[in-house]
C-alpha cells in the first residue's frame, strides 16, 4: 500500500466536489473536522462489545508434491496460512466511546439524511434508547434485521442468526427514501400473486435474509467482520441519490465505498487500523488515502 497522505492542518480534509477519501485516523478526531450536514446517509458497523477479540485467519492453497490435500484431478495441496487479523471487541465502557460518535453522526448527516446503525442483538436495546435521546423518538425509521444461516448451532438455546440495524432519520418530514431503487425479492408462495407480481418481486420488508461474505467468494478480502455488499447496497440505494455523499467512520474492509462506487454515490471511509486501511487501499484504488494523526483536525 503506498503511504497516506498527511491531512492538511488546517482541517480542509473534505469538500463536496473533492476526492472519494480514505481516511486514516481515529474517528473521534477525525469526524469534528467534517462539516454539518454534508452526507445523505451514514452507515456504521461499530465493535459489537462482546468482551472477546475477535480474528480471521487468512488461507492459500497452493499445488506441492508434498502436500496433504488431494483435489481435482489428483493434484496435491498444502495449505499456507497467512497473516491473523485481530481487534479487540471490548470496551471498559462502551457506551461512554460510542455516545459522542453517535451525536457527530446526528451532526453530519443533511436534513434529509438516514443513519443505519449496525450492531447484534446484545447492544441493540441499549443503542434504541440513545439514539432516542440523540435524535428524538420520532426520528426512528426502522429496524432491520439481518437473517442469515451460518455458524455452529448451540443445542441449549435457539441459535442466534441475526444482526440488528437500527434506521433513524434526521428529519422525519424530510428524508429521503427511495422504495423504486431497492432490489426485489422473490414471493415467499408465488403461487399467490398474479404472473405480473411474480415477475417483478416484491420489495423487501425489515427482515433481511442475505448469506454472509463467502469464504471463497470474490468479494471476500481476509478482513474480519467484513460485510456482504448485497446488505449495504440495499440502504445506499434507498437511502441517498446518485452523486450523494455517504460515511462510514468505522469502516474495516471498506464495504460501503465499494457500494458507493458501484451506485455512483461519493463516499468516506474512516478507519484508525491500519489493516482497515491497507484493505481498503487495495479495495477502493480511485479513493485518496489521508492519515490524520489525534490533534490535526
Amino acid at each position: 500500500m503506498a503511504a497516506a497522505a498527511p491531512a492538511g492542518p488546517s482541517g480542509d480534509l473534505w469538500s463536496p466536489d473533492g476526492p472519494d477519501l480514505v481516511v486514516h485516523g481515529d474517528n473521534a478526531a477525525v469526524l469534528p473536522g467534517l462539516p454539518e450536514g454534508s452526507f445523505t446517509m451514514v452507515y456504521i458497523d461499530p465493535p459489537f462489545n462482546t468482551g472477546r477479540p475477535q480474528k480471521r485467519q487468512e488461507l492459500s492453497m497452493v499445488r506441492s508434491a508434498s502436500g496433504d490435500r488431494i483435489g481435482f484431478s489428483g493434484q496435491r495441496y498444502e495449505t499456507i496460512k497467512g497473516a491473523l487479523h485481530r481487534y479487540d471487541d471490548a470496551f471498559s465502557d462502551y457506551w461512554a466511546f460510542l455516545e459522542p460518535r453517535l451525536v457527530e453522526a446526528w451532526r453530519l448527516l443533511a436534513p434529509d439524511g438516514t443513519l443505519y446503525l449496525h450492531l447484534d442483538y446484545r447492544e441493540a436495546h441499549y443503542a434504541k434508547v440513545m439514539l432516542d435521546a440523540i435524535f428524538g423518538r420520532d426520528c426512528f425509521l426502522n429496524e432491520i434485521i439481518w437473517a442469515y444461516d451460518y455458524g455452529a448451532r448451540t443445542k441449549r438455546r435457539w441459535p442466534t442468526k441475526h444482526d440488528n440495524v437500527l434506521v433513524y432519520v434526521k428529519d422525519p418530514a424530510r428524508y429521503h427514501f427511495d422504495a423504486a431503487e431497492v432490489d426485489r425479492e422473490p414471493y415467499m408462495a408465488p403461487g399467490l400473486v398474479t404472473p405480473e407480481k411474480r415477475e417483478l418481486g416484491k420489495l423487501p420488508t425489515d427482515v433481511w435474509w442475505h448469506t454472509i461474505v463467502s469464504p471463497t467468494g470474490r468479494e471476500k478480502t481476509g478482513y474480519p467482520t467484513q460485510k456482504p455488499e448485497g446488505l449495504v447496497r440495499r440502504m445506499v440505494a434507498a437511502s441517498s441519490r446518485p452523486g450523494d455523499w455517504v460515511l462510514d467512520f468505522f469502516a474495516g474492509s471498506g464495504t460501503l465505498g465499494a457500494v458507493a462506487q458501484r451506485l455512483g454515490r461519493r463516499f468516506v471511509c474512516i478507519d484508525a487500523n491500519p489493516q482497515a486501511v491497507e484493505v481498503m487501499a487495495g479495495r477502493l484504488p480511485s479513493a485518496r488515502v489521508v492519515a490524520v494523526p489525534e490533534g490535526t483536525v
